[in-house]
Order: C-alpha cells, then structure tokens, then sequence
C-alpha cells in the first residue's frame, strides 16, 4: 500500500485547508486510517484516525470540532478538513494506513505535507 498526501500550504489563523491522501497498491487490504503531525522539536501525534467503513473516528482533543476526517473507498481517499487553523496547527502532516498481508499486519506512511499557519 503506497499513500500520497496532499494538499498542504500556508494559511492565516482562522483560515482552512482540506488535506487528501491518496491510496494505491492492495487497497482493498486497507483497515483503519488516519492522520498524524509532527511540529519541529516535537513527536509525532495522532491528529484523528478512522475505520475501514468511515463509521468510527478518534480526534485528539486539540482539533475536536475543528477538524473532520472522511475517506472515500470508491477513490481510496481519505481526506482531512481543517477549519478554524491556529499557529500551534502547523506541522508536517502525514497520513497513514493500517493493512493485513500475509497474516501479519503493516502500516504505511506518506511522505506527508507541510502546513502552516500564520498568526
């Protein structure tokens, strides 16, 4: 499974961006998804995950109700709105997949997009 995020940029605080990640290889192996983010000098976090049929999703504290997670399975995408960006937004953003093959389980990564929030 190979993903590809885009959609990244700079924006003013209050401001949105809609991130996609884009799925390619055994999709149909793909479970959960999700987006992580990591700030310079800080660890990685999990921004918001999603389950295989869109019907459950975990938010960190930080973006509830500001961000909203969905996927498209039809397009193997998997998007990300951001409303409401704040300056601690920003961050390389990645997106990942969770996936089984040959009774082991995987987890791809993207190469992820940058964003930035400007205060």
């Amino acid at each position: 499974v190979q993903l590809v995020e885009s959609g990244g940029g700079l924006v003013q605080a209050g401001g949105s961006l809609r991130l996609s990640c884009a799925a390619s290889g055994s999709t149909f192996r793909i479970n959960t998804m999700g987006w992580y983010r990591q700030a310079p000098g800080k660890q990685r976090e999990l921004v918001v995950s999603i389950t295989s049929g869109g019907d459950s999703s975990n938010y960190a504290d930080s973006v509830k109700g500001r961000f909203t997670i969905s996927r498209d399975n039809t397009k193997n995408t998997m998007y990300l709105q951001m409303n409401s960006l704040k300056f601690e937004d920003t961050a390389m953003y990645y997106c990942n997949a969770d996936y089984k093959q040959y009774g082991m389980r995987f987890r791809s990564w993207g190469q992820g997009t940058q964003v930035t929030v400007s205060s």
